[in-house]
This record gives structure tokens, sequence and C-alpha cells, in this order.
């Protein structure tokens, strides 16, 4: 059994070692494979992020993307500016980079104030 600091920084990592491993590696095998695990690691992040959302149904708005879609852009930003810091390192590719992997963060900033973590006893009395 993982401690609950460990457990919580795993979607992180395995985000960070996909990013990590295609900005160093060059084969197409090791890229397919770091695109997978920060794909997963994205995927878990969301699952638990949808699970503990704490805002009502009835005040959430409805959009016009998809929920898996909507709930994917902040990490395809993400892939986006990795990708372009690896195949334009200088110049404009890196302004772009640094753009979108900024709007990223702030999307996910913004998305994690109606989620948090609680236990069962905080619902059950919520003056805990």
């Amino acid at each position: 059994m993982l401690t609950k600091p460990m457990y919580e920084i795993l979607p992180v990592s395995y985000m960070a070692i996909g990013a990590t491993s295609l900005l160093m590696l060059d084969q197409g095998y090791a890229i397919a494979l770091a695109i997978v695990m920060f794909t997963l690691g994205a995927k878990i992040y969301n699952m638990r992020s949808q699970n503990r959302r704490t805002d009502p149904l009835r005040k959430r708005k409805s959009g016009t993307l998809p929920s898996s879609v909507y709930d994917a852009v902040p990490f395809v930003y993400l892939l986006l500016a990795t990708l372009i810091f690896k195949l334009f390192p200088s110049g404009i590719g890196l302004v772009i980079g640094i753009v979108l992997m900024t709007y990223s963060l702030y999307i996910l900033v913004r998305r994690s104030s109606n989620r948090r973590h609680s236990s069962h006893s905080s619902q059950e009395y919520p003056n805990l």
C-alpha cells in the first residue's frame, strides 16, 4: 500500500516521465511510449479530479464540447507544448510552447478550485 503523498503524486509523475522521455529520446517506439505514459497520467488525473468535484450538479454549466474532450484540453495543450519544445527548441517555438504550457496550467488551477478531496466524516458532518 502506498502512502497518501506518494499516491497523490503518481499521475503527475507519469505525465512528467512521459514529457521528459518525449523531450530526451529520439527513437520512434520510445516517443510512442512516452506519449502513452503522458496520456495515461492525464487520464488518471482526470478520473481522480472528477471523483473529487464538490460543486453541485445543478450549478455546472453545460458547454459545447463533450466532457471527455473538455477534460482533456489542458493536457492536450501540455502535450502540444512539449512537442513544440522538441521540434522547435528556439525562437518562436519556445515562445509558443511557454504560452501553451502557461495556459494549460492556468486551466488546471482554475478547475482545481472545485475539486477537493474529502473524507466520509466531513461529508456526513459538514461543520467538521
